[in-house]
């Protein structure tokens, strides 16, 4: 069976940067483990990576958001060193969902990465919605949110609708 796993925003501004956290900080070990497991078993690691222009204070989520963060072609933009490697996927999504999931053909996917209640569970909600035959699960141990009381209700969120949540 194919395996991908799906990395979510593990960029700098998310980790230690102007959105950074300490409960981002401390999932890095664990997300390298897990990208390291998939590697070696040849199964598909895709990168997501929050993607902005100059102009983010003028966009809706800047709006509501209103931290510059991941800017194209900054430092904070990059996906955190030692995690991706060259010929890994990167898909740049402008917002906190990535659309075109449906030009991919999946059989299991997991999901990690930040930040559980924003970006991960929309992608763990979308993929649901688009495969919702396939097993979508997300590793709780390899995310983290903006508090930890909105990982917890984010993971509470997803179990609801169908995507596996290994804690």
């Amino acid at each position: 069976m194919k395996k991908t796993l799906i990395v979510v925003d593990m960029q700098k501004d998310f980790i230690d940067g102007v959105l950074g956290t300490k409960e981002a900080v401390a999932i890095v070990d664990a997300v390298k483990e897990k990208i390291a497991m998939y590697r070696a078993n040849g199964d598909e690691v895709i990168f997501t990576r929050d993607t902005h222009q100059s102009n983010y204070l003028c966009t809706n989520e800047g709006k509501y958001l209103p931290v510059v963060h991941c800017v194209e072609g900054t430092e904070g933009w990059q996906i955190w060193e030692g995690l991706y490697e060259p010929g890994d996927e990167i898909i740049d999504k402008p917002t906190f969902g990535f659309l075109g999931w449906n030009q991919y053909s999946f059989e299991e996917v997991e999901l990690i990465g930040l930040c559980t209640d924003i970006c991960v569970v929309s992608n763990a909600l979308i993929l649901k919605a688009m495969f919702p035959e396939i097993t979508v699960r997300v590793d709780a141990s390899c995310c983290a949110g903006v508090t930890p009381e909105s990982h917890a209700a984010a993971l509470e969120t997803m179990k609801m609708c169908q995507v596996e949540v290994i804690v």
